[in-house]
């Protein structure tokens, strides 16, 4: 049994990363307009929302998840979320300063998540992007993990799942501070990708 894991990454999350560091597959809105062209094509929210057994979107920015519990579908990310079969688990990680975390619609957006039924995984106390103490950092990568696990254990309590934590291994200046999602898939890896060939380019 082995555990694969896809990363689709927002324009702006592109910000914090270089694509050499990331070392599983990453898919962004110009992988999407350059797979489709034509109808009947395959189109890859549609393809990634059927590969994947768990969503994990980590971490949420308060514009995604204003976006997310609006029904807005502008980019890739919020295009699978808005396919997605919500008989899976997807996990959401909310990451704002605490002004924002604090303001009342982020609490009513929550919920709409929650009812969606999405499960939250709560953002902590921490010294936050702009240096500020206080609540709104993203969970920690070790407890999102244990989270996916559990989810995967009451599939195959023999999957594994290591390579979910890539992000904590970027230098600090690289730390992910804007929306990610990663899907990861503990099914039998089949005999050829699920996703077409075409789309596994590399980002610009």
């Amino acid at each position: 049994m082995r555990v694969e894991v896809r990363v689709v990454t927002t324009e702006h999350a592109k910000h914090f990363y270089r694509s050499e560091d990331i070392l599983v597959p990453l898919y962004s809105d110009t992988d999407e307009w350059q797979m489709w062209k034509q109808k009947s094509d395959p189109v890859l929210h549609i393809e990634l929302r059927r590969w994947a057994d768990v969503m994990v979107i980590a971490p949420l920015d308060a514009n995604t998840l204003a976006k997310i519990a609006n029904g807005f579908c502008d980019n890739l990310l919020t295009c699978v979320v808005r396919a997605w079969d919500r008989k899976k688990p997807l996990l959401f990680c909310p990451a704002m300063n605490t002004a924002m975390w604090e303001h009342p619609i982020t609490a009513q957006q929550v919920e709409q998540l929650t009812g969606f039924g999405y499960t939250e995984i709560p953002c902590i106390i921490k010294k936050l992007a702009c240096g500020d103490e206080g609540r709104g950092a993203m969970a920690e990568v070790a407890t999102i993990l244990e989270k996916v696990k559990v989810l995967v254990s009451e599939k195959e309590t023999s999957a594994e799942l290591t390579v979910v934590n890539w992000t904590d291994s970027l230098p600090a200046k690289q730390q992910v501070k804007s929306p990610f999602m990663v899907l990861p898939t503990y099914r039998d890896p089949p005999e050829s990708d699920p996703t077409p060939s075409d789309t596994k380019q590399d980002t610009p």
